[in-house]
């Protein structure tokens, strides 16, 4: 019998992390690479981990992440709301944490692109009288 596996994808800026979940030892693979070796700063692994340990599931799913675009920091933001959104798919209680938290909310923000005749999306060229 296959093992059931629970997937779910979540976005932030421009990362998009598509995540699968099945009961383990608690293994996140990221990229095909473990969590510490891909993502380095303390920061960003706890910003992760984050709706596990508000649900008391961290070490009973093994975490299978696919992450493309952005920096480590929105990656990280990326799969930390799939790993939210996969989490209520498992079990609907978990919503309530989850949502009072804000992790079920995609955050929006994104760059904003850059105007013609401007050196940015707001900034303008330094003005010379001659």
């Amino acid at each position: 019998m296959a093992v059931e596996r629970f997937h779910a994808v979540g976005k932030r800026k421009s990362a998009v992390a598509r995540v699968w979940l099945k009961p383990g030892q608690g293994i996140i693979t990221i990229n095909k690479k473990p969590l510490e070796e891909y993502i380095a700063r303390e920061l960003d692994r706890l910003v992760i981990k984050q709706p596990l340990e508000l649900t008391d599931t961290l070490g009973k799913y093994d975490i299978q992440v696919n992450v493309r675009g952005g920096g480590i920091s929105g990656q990280a933001g990326a799969i930390r709301h799939a790993l939210s959104r996969v989490l209520v798919t498992i079990n609907a209680d978990f919503r309530t944490p989850l949502k009072k938290a804000t992790l079920l909310t995609r955050d929006s923000r994104i760059k904003e692109r850059k105007k013609y005749g401007m050196r940015g999306p707001r900034a303008r060229y330094q003005y010379s009288k001659r």
